[in-house]
């Protein structure tokens, strides 16, 4: 009896993870959730895909006909590619690295330093990142341009021909503009972890007798490199594609790879060479948003 009464048990236990199957089976919910995902996946496949895939074919597809890697390997052996990879290589870090300590020190001194205002400035960078880049050459064109308004008060007050700031249609110029662009996309991750930063810390190491860069050192810092490391990598990203301002101060010998595809497109009409150089731009840019993702993910960004 005990012995049957075991099959019997043994029986029922057994045939519950096959009713369980068969109702994860006829579940709809999963195939539901694959209709939904259809028409996003559809419009990004023709809308992004598609047309990169064609870039991708056009830079394969030499002016002779047929398919061949020949573009890429006139475009890698041309004086003009290389120029632009090595000043988009430094161009971005460089720009980078002074939006890093721009926008850590302005950061800073809204976060910690009161001043009348220091909620409206703080304000304000949420509405700068909306700003189109040109907008912002354009004001240093008046500001700095050859006639604008520095080199026009220095005319004026010493009677000379032209004004002494003409660098920015040099790469500092265009340097200086992707620094004052680009460095509230910094501030804006530094303030959120500033707000979270306990008071308590900083007034405690104030009354035992620590000074303000040592707290800075010690307190604020690690606190912000998961910021800094987040808003860098953004940054970097973004001035590896930047075009409009490049464009816009008409900085001479100044060419980077937006540039460089613009030039051999519109310019040159050298549709594939113009491909091949959106190819190398997307994998760069692909490679650092990459990292971007990365350094987010760990900073809890």
């Amino acid at each position: 009896m005990t012995e049957a009464v075991s099959r019997v048990r043994a029986g029922r236990g057994r045939s519950r993870p096959s009713g369980g199957s068969r109702a994860a089976d006829t579940d709809p919910r999963p195939r539901a959730a694959l209709l939904w995902a259809l028409p996003p996946v559809a419009l990004l496949a023709v809308f992004f895909l598609y047309p990169l895939a064609l870039v991708v074919r056009q830079s394969v597809r030499p002016d002779t006909g047929g398919t061949s890697l020949q573009p890429y390997a006139d475009v890698f052996a041309s004086e003009s590619f290389r120029e632009a990879l090595w000043t988009t290589v430094w161009l971005a870090p460089a720009a980078t690295a002074g939006c890093l300590v721009l926008g850590f020190v302005l950061a800073l001194v809204i976060a910690f330093v009161p001043f009348p205002g220091a909620r409206a400035v703080s304000r304000f960078i949420d509405v700068f990142l909306s700003f189109p880049s040109f907008l912002i050459t354009l004001a240093l064109l008046f500001v700095y341009g050859t006639v604008g308004m520095a080199n026009g008060a220095w005319t004026g007050v010493t009677g000379a021909a032209e004004g002494p700031f003409q660098f920015l249609t040099t790469p500092w110029g265009v340097l200086l503009a992707e620094i004052t662009y680009f460095t509230p996309f910094v501030m804006r991750p530094l303030l959120a972890a500033f707000s979270q930063i306990d008071a308590a810390q900083i007034e405690a190491a104030s009354s035992l007798g620590a000074r303000a860069p040592r707290i800075v050192r010690r307190i604020i810092l690690p606190e912000a490199l998961p910021a800094l490391a987040a808003g860098g990598s953004l940054v970097l990203v973004l001035c590896l594609n930047e075009f409009g301002i490049v464009l816009f101060t008409g900085a001479k010998g100044v060419t980077t790879l937006p540039m460089l595809v613009y030039g051999k497109a519109i310019l040159e009409s050298d549709y594939p060479g113009a491909c091949v150089v959106a190819v190398v731009n997307v994998l760069i840019s692909v490679g650092l948003y990459g990292l971007y993702r990365v350094v987010s993910r760990r900073a809890g960004a």
